[in-house]
């Protein structure tokens, strides 16, 4: 196996710290970003600054031209072994009320970057009979949330989409797993009302990106041998249904 992993989304929250992570573990470490370039190029030095090996990959995963541009030579030099689907946004709104754009911008950048990201990379993937795929979905996929229609849509269709390829390509030994964090202190929960959310979770607090991290580390290595379509929630235990 090669000792590379794509990270989408990395530059910052959950994706930055699974790339740290995942450097940490002798990874050369792909990090994917789509615009913060201050931000990607603060992961990287972090990353070398610890004596790990970064390169910075920029491109929207919701635009399949531009991931097949950035990757082809990549892959075609050494694939990657692990592919981390993290990146995603929001567009948060009633349902009656959300705009056609918002519906299909949120759709295309976190369910259809599945398929933009993961298909060529799981071309690599298959020719070397080895690898792991690791793909963030959220407690909004498994239970719905008021507010997040084409949220919780996009992510429930991750799950599906990852148990899929789970059991197309386990014989390649590609195993490919959900990560489904809760409530975690990154910049898509600022302004959200910790202290009364808080009481909802059982450990009455959120979550670190780097507690989801370590899950990701799990599932991206060979200790991981015989977990496969797996859903795995790092919610603190909150209820999901």
């Amino acid at each position: 196996m090669s000792k590379i992993a794509l990270v989408t989304g990395a530059s910052r929250g959950i994706g930055r710290a699974c790339a740290v992570a995942l450097a940490r573990d002798g990874f050369h470490v792909w990090a994917n970003y789509r615009s913060n370039q201050e931000s990607a190029d603060s992961l990287k030095a972090e990353i070398e600054g610890a004596g790990g090996q970064c390169t910075l990959v920029q491109f929207d995963v919701g635009d399949a031209d531009a991931v097949a541009a950035a990757l082809a030579p990549l892959e075609e030099e050494t694939p990657a072994s692990v592919l981390v689907n993290n990146a995603g946004i929001t567009r948060d709104g009633l349902f009656l009320t959300m705009p056609r754009e918002a519906w299909e911008s949120v759709i295309q950048t976190n369910l259809g970057a599945f398929y933009n990201v993961t298909k060529p990379v799981l071309k690599g993937m298959f020719k070397a009979k080895y690898g792991r795929i690791v793909t963030m979905s959220s407690v909004s996929g498994q239970q719905g949330n008021k507010g997040q229609a084409n949220y919780a849509a996009s992510k429930a269709g991750l799950i599906a989409a990852t148990k899929s390829v789970a059991q197309e390509y386990a014989r390649k030994n590609i195993l490919a797993n959900v990560v489904c964090p809760g409530f975690i202190a990154t910049d898509m929960v600022d302004g959200l009302p910790e202290k009364e959310i808080s009481k909802q979770i059982p450990q009455r607090r959120f979550g670190k990106p780097e507690e989801v991290a370590e899950v990701v580390a799990f599932l991206s290595s060979e200790k991981c041998g015989y977990v496969n379509g797996a859903v795995i929630n790092v919610n603190g235990g909150l209820f999901t249904g």
